[in-house]
């Protein structure tokens, strides 16, 4: 009846009021809050969490899903669909076990920031030996319920209706391809002229002032939203309470900038959402391999196209009082599109940043099967590392303590980061057919027509398309690794 159908959206409503504030205050803990509020702050957080889910899983939701009768629009419906997702996934979790992993989680997101500062995994292995514990928990009640491995079942909570066997192959691939790739870039780019590093220091508050106007080009709202620093960046908040967080280095302007635009991406879809549709289901949006496509087509497949870096060029000689060589745009391009094996995720290039993603999933996989211990984890990675990369971590701070994911108990997000860069080639080759002027649109720093294109069949579309459709037809095309290899050859082959 359209009495229950009301009902459930005004219960689906509060429960996104009270998930809305639970995303401030988890911004604020990592942005802002003193080490001393961690306690209080994961109470808060662990009471929101419970309430969220007692919320959604009260036995009137089940009577009012079985009697709703939305309005016959495919909105609706889809809102509907929506609800039943939601609803058949809470009711398979205990309110004590939503509670445990809450506080579980919060308390080492803090043990984790400390022993990343002293480079010490002794003090973060047993937190996490607790949180992967609670994460088998779930996922074992998950899988059982919806037929399931447990890996899918996490796999589903961040990439609804991707399942492990449909990339498994691509992954494989991609292992194999991208090494070999590897070599011929880097033994490419030895041929090519001597990149030229802007030479520092570079104050920070510069650095924000640039990185806010790179985001007002790019189409942020910040009537909507702001950018603060943080460990790790990301973005958090709301559709209409956009935070995004980067961090700074002195020595190098080039890391953080590129991580403003990689979240502003983020944002932009969070900003996009369908306004009428933002405290239901189906406004949300679709998961974070089409959330990675937004971010890494706004960083890589646009961000460090040759049409933009021409256009920053000025802006960054004029941020840092820039002169010479090193600002050239030829240089610049060529520190841009600087391929070489590195430690780290969020710093590493393109080429080399699916095979940081195949290590993780590799690993995670195994600490969830339990046949990888988590004290055996600095080992297997250090392995990983040199199998994949050719390269070894010297310690564990640059090693298996960089990411927050697993401290946070986000096992199965990794693998939509490879994901998200398919997508996102996929897409720009697309929307480059579709607008031919594209090119010269990024060499004046107009963004605008790419951000309608990507409101119109991305972002204000929310969830209205069934789970994994989206990119096929925004695409005309199933998701796949050709385009991001056609990219990838000709970007960093072709390079003058």
């Amino acid at each position: 009846m359209i009495d229950a159908y009301q009902s459930l959206s005004e219960r689906f409503a509060m429960i996104a009021d009270i998930d809305g504030a639970a995303a401030i205050l988890s911004w604020d803990k990592a942005a802002m809050m003193p080490d001393g509020g961690a306690t209080a702050r994961g109470r808060s957080l662990a009471t929101l969490s419970t309430l969220s889910h007692r919320f959604l899983t009260e036995s009137q939701i089940a009577d009012w899903l079985a009697e709703a009768q939305p309005p016959d629009d495919p909105w609706h419906k889809a809102n509907l669909r929506e609800m039943r997702r939601a609803h058949d996934q809470a009711t398979v979790l205990p309110s004590d076990l939503v509670e445990k992993m809450s506080l579980a989680t919060s308390e080492s997101e803090m043990v984790w920031r400390e022993a990343r500062a002293k480079d010490d995994f002794s003090l973060f292995a047993p937190k996490l030996e607790t949180v992967i514990g609670l994460v088998r928990e779930k996922a074992a009640a998950l899988a059982e319920t919806f037929g399931l491995t447990p890996y899918d079942a996490l796999l589903d909570a961040f990439d609804p209706g991707r399942r492990a066997a449909s990339f498994d192959a691509a992954f494989e691939d991609l292992a194999a391809y991208l090494p070999g790739l590897l070599d011929q870039v880097i033994e490419h780019q030895a041929r090519q002229p001597a990149t030229v590093h802007p030479e520092g220091p570079f104050d920070h508050a510069q650095q924000k002032t640039l990185g806010i106007e790179i985001m007002q080009v790019l189409g942020f709202d910040f009537e909507r939203g702001r950018l603060d620093e943080s460990h790790h960046p990301f973005t958090g908040g709301l559709p209409d309470d956009s935070r995004l967080t980067t961090r700074y280095d002195d020595a190098d302007f080039t890391s953080s900038l590129m991580a403003v635009v990689h979240e502003t991406g983020h944002a932009l879809y969070e900003q996009g959402r369908p306004a009428d549709w933002r405290r239901q289901p189906v406004g949300r949006s679709w998961g974070m391999t089409v959330h990675e496509s937004q971010s890494l087509l706004f960083e890589m497949q646009a961000g460090r196209s040759r049409p933009l870096i021409a256009f920053l060029a000025p802006k960054l000689k004029a941020a840092f009082g820039g002169d010479g060589p090193a600002y050239d745009v030829a240089n610049l391009i060529r520190l841009y599109h600087k391929v070489e094996r590195g430690l780290i995720r969020v710093d590493a290039d393109e080429v080399s940043y699916p095979l940081h993603v195949i290590l993780r999933y590799r690993l995670e996989k195994a600490l969830l099967a339990d046949d990888l211990k988590v004290d055996d984890l600095p080992g297997a990675w250090a392995d990983g590392m040199r199998d994949l990369l050719n390269i070894a971590p010297p310690d564990d701070r640059d090693g298996c303590l960089q990411d927050i994911h697993w401290a946070m108990g986000a096992i199965g997000y990794f693998p939509t980061y490879t994901l998200g860069a398919m997508a996102a080639a996929q897409l720009f080759q697309t929307a480059q057919s579709v607008m031919p002027s594209l090119p010269d649109d990024l060499a004046q720093g107009r963004f605008a027509p790419l951000l309608a294109w990507l409101r119109e069949t991305i972002h204000g579309r929310g969830r209205l398309d069934e789970a994994g459709a989206v990119i096929e037809k925004a695409t005309g095309h199933p998701l796949d690794a050709a385009a991001l290899k056609r990219h990838l050859e000709a970007r960093y082959l072709a390079d003058a």
